[in-house]
């Protein structure tokens, strides 16, 4: 029997640090896919609660979680039976202290995984604190990594979460249009090099100083696409995809056994 999945990637423009709207219209989003087909994995934008260039005003919008954003697409999970990924600022019990994050929700309506960005770029730095793991979420057909923005330029964020196991990567992303070329090249490899599949979502439309890309696609384990929103307008992608196609593509090509970890000293030095 097949392990098929059905994905969804939201291609989404969040209103700038108007969070309520954009609850709303996230909600609006997976009852409309669900409506459609039955779908296992719905996947949101980073910061697809907030908007990006959100500066001081991150500390008044960042959120505990379990919270309100939480809460409320925890429900909508629950009401479709599905897993949903979306990006927000996450608060620590210190106020000040605040991380670029995404949560994963059960379709049984529980926080399922919680991860925080650990490659921060930038004015990233400014704001945020950096994460320290990376972190695999386990569905009943299989386990996935979640993986945020500029997480997917290290080729170290993929391989270690596919050394847990990992066969699936969820990636929500702000990528930017400047930089498309290589957002296409960093998820075909991330895909091809560790024989598993990405979904990548990323956000489209404008704030102050950025305009973001879209170009939101599926990718499977030889680099193969899946689907695409080649339009850097708002809307969503679903596809089936089989999660055995993994096990075939790493039997074939035996690149995980044949890996030679004494030889890459040097990749987990800190210069």
């Amino acid at each position: 029997m097949p392990r098929e999945i059905t994905i969804a990637l939201v291609q989404m423009s969040p209103a700038l640090a108007t969070p309520e709207e954009n609850l709303r219209k996230m909600g609006d989003f997976v009852e409309r896919i669900c409506s459609e087909q039955p779908t296992d994995l719905i996947v949101f934008p980073e910061l697809s609660y907030t908007g990006t260039e959100l500066g001081l005003r991150a500390t008044d919008l960042a959120e505990r979680v379990p919270g309100h954003a939480t809460n409320y697409l925890a429900k909508r999970a629950h009401d479709y039976n599905v897993h949903v990924v979306f990006g927000l600022v996450i608060k620590e019990k210190v106020e000040s202290i605040l991380y670029n994050g995404v949560v994963c929700l059960g379709p049984e309506g529980d926080v399922a995984g919680e991860y925080r960005k650990v490659h921060l770029l930038g004015e990233e730095r400014q704001v945020y604190r950096g994460g320290f793991r990376f972190v695999n979420v386990d569905a009943e057909w299989g386990r996935f990594g979640l993986m945020i923005g500029s997480d997917l330029i290290f080729p170290e964020s993929a391989r270690s979460l596919m050394m847990e196991g990992a066969e699936l990567l969820v990636l929500s992303a702000n990528w930017e249009t400047n930089r498309q070329e290589q957002w296409r090249a960093h998820i075909i490899s991330r895909a091809a090099e560790n024989a598993l599949f990405v979904a990548a979502a990323n956000r489209v439309g404008q704030e102050p100083t950025i305009s973001f890309a879209g170009d939101s696609m599926l990718v499977g384990p030889a680099g193969e696409l899946y689907t695409v929103l080649e339009d850097p307008i708002e809307g969503y992608a679903v596809a089936t995809i089989d999660l055995d196609r993994v096990r075939e593509e790493r039997e074939d090509r035996q690149i995980i056994q044949f890996r030679e970890p004494t030889a890459y000293r040097s990749v987990v030095k800190k210069y």
